[in-house]
């Protein structure tokens, strides 16, 4: 029986390389998630979902997934071997599938991860739009939308009348121009979780500042994920 070829099989010397959306998008859908997280995860469950779900083994976005989640950038090419260098840093991690799910994008991915090092974890849930481009839609339940190739700034605030208008204060005062906001909450009065893309990097004393307000509850910044 002739061995199965992947999308990563070689013709002579040249690799031929899978298309943007299942290996470039998906290696920056988990870089953004281990941003998010803090850390390199010990642990993953990663879900493909509708055209991702039939395709992903095939056209390398397992091996994708998996280089992003070791902090590897979209063009290592260590990415093709990226099973066995996340059995060297012990990163443990299973696939799911679910073909029909009609209310999200073709190419969905959703992200869990844990680190057992520091007791965090996360679920990231993000889409690779073509081209390399990405949208996070969810983190950790709350409704998102971001495309880390912006510095990304997530608070984690106490939902109070002027908590927006003084966050974008703030960030003015760093000279930081806001290119997109989007908030979500858990209930009137409840917490709340701005997602802040901005056209340049925050100082970290700004960081401190807004983690130092007593309404506000975690302070997570995303540099541009490449």
């Amino acid at each position: 029986m002739a061995e199965k070829s992947s999308i990563f099989d070689m013709i002579g010397p040249v690799m031929i390389g899978p298309s943007s959306s299942h290996t470039a998008g998906v290696v920056r859908i988990a870089g953004a998630a281990i941003r998010i997280l803090g850390s390199l995860p010990t642990h993953a469950t990663i879900t493909f979902y509708n055209s991702f779900a039939r395709t992903y083994e095939g056209h390398g976005s397992d091996r994708a997934i998996v280089a992003g989640l070791l902090g590897y950038a979209t063009d290592d090419k260590r990415i093709r071997d990226a099973f066995d260098h996340a059995k060297e840093a012990g990163l443990q991690y299973t696939f799911q599938s679910v073909g029909n799910a009609s209310t999200m994008h073709p190419n969905t991915i959703k992200v869990q991860l844990r680190d057992e090092r520091t007791g965090h974890s996360t679920e990231v849930i993000g889409q690779s739009r073509g081209g390399g481009v990405i949208r996070i839609v969810e983190v950790d339940g709350f409704p998102a939308d971001f495309s880390a190739s912006l510095h990304t700034l997530i608070v984690d605030a106490d939902d109070r009348q002027g908590s927006i208008a003084f966050i974008a204060s703030v960030i003015a005062h760093d000279d930081c121009n806001i290119a997109t906001m989007f908030v979500s909450r858990k209930g009137r009065n409840d917490l709340a979780r701005q997602f802040i893309e901005m056209d340049s990097g925050i100082k970290p004393i700004t960081l401190e500042y807004l983690r130092q307000l007593s309404w506000v509850h975690q302070v997570t910044y995303i540099p541009t994920v490449e």
